[in-house]
């Protein structure tokens, strides 16, 4: 169990830091079980659920076994403390009821064409003029703007660059020691979780107005449809509920978007091959939508090869580690009682490097997607059950529309091929990922 309160936090932190999460996990299922163990972290007695048995179990029980749990700090950080109780009720937060809606297939065929000349606009601003480029940031800057111009319609890039430096601040606190003093990564999160709560509220006041003025007619995004929308119950979300809930929003989407267009990037200049396959596919695509013509729905469904590139990428680095739940009743699992109150933890380095599920696990090898794919519960980026992923179709149209325009751009190589690679907790390149361009002209360099 570790040390007193801090328990085994920082040995679990240090594992992702120094670019192998899945170390401190491998080091206990090979000492204790390979199907749960116990330990402490994040102030927390936990069971830790292995394999895809674990998964499996984790995922189909939600609301009747657990329910999701959000650390102490995590919860400060999204709503500063004078508003905790108003927006938290207790650890059981959730999205609202109709976000999947929102994000449903039939809803993103509305969005492809902005995706599209978006991802078109910024290659040509901040990649073509250059002849290197750090990707990390370049790709979170896209994937942060889009974030606000399809969920709040706001467009103004120097108001979308002044507010995406704060949420890089409450990042990085998210796995800080939750110690408030002045000077500390803790106390820097929460200032910038204040500050971030008013912009929002500034403009959920502003969008109140508008709604009152024009009705329905004004509501064309994601917030004007949380904040005209009621439960069963009638009850309509406070203001500082619904701008937790679009930091929320913006983290998840933004942050593990420019997570995995940046690592996709890394493969393809590190397997020419696989560059190469990509690129006749993105070619066909091109080559059908016409040079003026703008990304469609059927061509997002086109890209399979590339969807595979992207599923390889996220087995070997994936952008979200797991997530935790709370046992709300006493639970029998292999063999052992896990107490009521106890925190669970499910995490994907427990199956997708497993050889019993993935032949030769540390090669990048996408056709392992091909036909029926990996095993259920195997392979779980977007996590899995009731509680899954809302945003996964999302993050797929975005990254595919994204990696169209690069690939039919660009040949590139990296600048430092040992680049590290550190884990808070989405995986992030200790330079930015530096690349050199080499455009391509009718398709070749």
């Amino acid at each position: 169990m570790g040390w007193p309160i801090i328990g085994e936090t920082l040995e679990f932190a240090l594992s992702c830091q120094g670019g192998n999460p899945g170390r401190f996990l491998n080091d206990r299922m090979n000492k204790y079980s390979p199907q749960v163990f116990k330990t402490s972290l994040l102030e927390a007695n936990m069971a830790v659920m292995c394999g895809p048995s674990g998964n499996k179990f984790l995922f189909s029980n939600e609301d009747k076994l657990v329910v999701s749990w959000w650390q102490r700090s995590m919860k400060k950080i999204l709503c500063f403390p004078s508003v905790f109780n108003e927006t938290l009720t207790g650890d059981k937060f959730r999205p609202p009821t109709f976000l999947p809606e929102f994000l449903k297939p039939e809803a993103l065929q509305h969005y492809i064409a902005t995706m599209d000349s978006m991802a078109s606009e910024h290659i040509e601003l901040n990649w073509s003029p250059n002849r290197e480029v750090l990707v990390f940031p370049l790709a979170r800057k896209y994937s942060f703007a889009l974030a606000f111009r399809l969920f709040m319609s706001i467009d103004d890039p120097e108001y979308v660059e002044m507010i995406s430096h704060p949420f890089q601040i409450l990042n990085e606190g998210f796995l800080s020691v939750p110690i408030d003093i002045p000077g500390t990564t803790f106390n820097w999160a929460l200032k910038a979780s204040k500050f971030i709560h008013n912009e929002l509220l500034a403009i959920i006041r502003k969008r109140k107005m508008e709604l009152e003025q024009k009705g329905d007619s004004a509501a064309r995004d994601l917030l004007s449809h949380m904040l005209l929308a009621s439960d069963e119950n009638c009850y309509v979300k406070s203001e500082m509920e619904i701008s937790t809930q679009v930091i929320c929003l913006l983290f998840a989407t933004h942050h593990t978007t420019s997570s995995v267009i940046t690592f996709i990037l890394k493969y393809l200049a590190e397997f020419p091959d696989v560059y190469s396959k990509v690129l006749k596919e993105q070619k066909e695509i091109a080559k059908s939508k016409g040079p003026e013509g703008f990304l469609k729905w059927d061509d997002i469904q086109k890209m399979k090869y590339t969807w595979n590139v992207a599923n390889e990428t996220m087995r070997l680095t994936p952008p979200v580690q797991g997530t935790f739940r709370e046992a709300i009743t006493d639970i029998t699992y292999a063999g052992f009682t896990i107490p009521r109150g106890w925190k669970m933890h499910w995490n994907v380095n427990t199956t997708h490097r497993d050889p019993k599920y993935f032949p030769d696990p540390e090669k990048f090898n996408p056709s392992r997607f091909e036909g029926k794919g990996p095993q259920p519960f195997t392979f779980v980026p977007f996590g899995g059950g009731p509680r899954m992923c809302p945003g996964r179709e999302y993050a797929r149209a975005q990254v595919l529309a994204f990696i169209h325009h690069v690939v039919t751009r660009f040949k590139w190589e990296k600048v430092d091929p040992c680049e590290k690679v550190a884990y808070n907790p989405s995986p992030i390149p200790s330079k930015g990922f530096p690349i050199r361009l080499q455009p391509l002209q009718n398709g070749s360099i």
